[in-house]
């Protein structure tokens, strides 16, 4: 089976920075793939080359079977940034429709995407008068609107209290028992239990591809953000000179 996702040997500079290193993976159809790591890993940078928007410097990323970026992946692939990509003066669902018209989408699948993401009942309402939690989730709602087989999101979750959060999760949960792939950035290692699998980053290297479960076993402990830290110290024992002058 082809995977939602490939990615070979991707790099991507920076003038003189190395941003991705190497980078090399696979994500299947309809999973929750979680992107961690510490801020200035590159999950933003990586996030961009799958949507296409991103100049690489080497390598290959196919989505969906064609190249990241090609014209035709433009109804199939959904992308929400860190930064709200809402109209303040607009209504909630006159936000989604605008969004959703440039697939092909009527006013009766915006409110379908509204309510998808339990803004029904302030659908009317503008978007500058809804809360925090509410209107980060508007755009969110325009990403879903035109159904796309891979839902990619930047750090989804920041800012929202807990019991947000926790609704969001079981949201994305619902698409992917229902066959969207999502691939979803966080820097907060309790969110990754959420996850079908991990794609943990660090310093722009990606450390490992593994599911919580494992994450566990390697790092010997059932704290996810402790297992990802003894990773991290192992890795920077791997990778530090005096290690390898000794090993030579």
């Amino acid at each position: 089976m082809v995977p939602c996702v490939s990615v070979a040997a991707l790099s991507i500079h920076r003038g003189k920075q190395d941003v991705l290193k190497d980078l090399t993976f696979n994500i299947p159809e309809g999973r929750i793939t979680g992107l961690l790591g510490p801020s200035g890993s590159g999950k933003t940078t990586l996030i961009r080359a799958l949507v296409g928007v991103q100049k690489i410097t080497s390598g290959r990323v196919n989505v969906l079977g064609r190249p990241a970026g090609d014209a035709s992946l433009r109804h199939d692939v959904g992308y929400v940034t860190q930064a709200a990509s809402v109209y303040k003066d607009l209504s909630v669902v006159d936000n989604v429709h605008y969004f959703g018209a440039t697939h092909g989408c009527s006013r009766a699948d915006a409110l379908e995407a509204v309510d998808a993401v339990g803004l029904g009942g302030v659908a009317k309402r503008r978007a500058e008068d809804l809360s925090g939690g509410q209107f980060s989730r508007v755009s969110l709602a325009c990403a879903l609107v035109s159904k796309p087989k891979l839902l990619l999101l930047d750090e989804p979750t920041v800012g929202l209290d807990p019991v947000l959060r926790a609704d969001l999760w079981t949201k994305f949960a619902a698409m992917a028992a229902a066959g969207t792939t999502l691939v979803i950035s966080s820097h907060v290692m309790e969110e990754a239990g959420h996850c079908d699998s991990l794609l943990l980053l660090r310093e722009g290297r990606l450390l490992a591809q593994l599911t919580p479960a494992q994450l566990r076993q390697r790092g010997d402990t059932p704290d996810l953000e402790l297992a990802f830290l003894r990773l991290i110290l192992a890795d920077q024992e791997l990778h530090s000179p005096g290690v390898r002058e000794e090993a030579s």
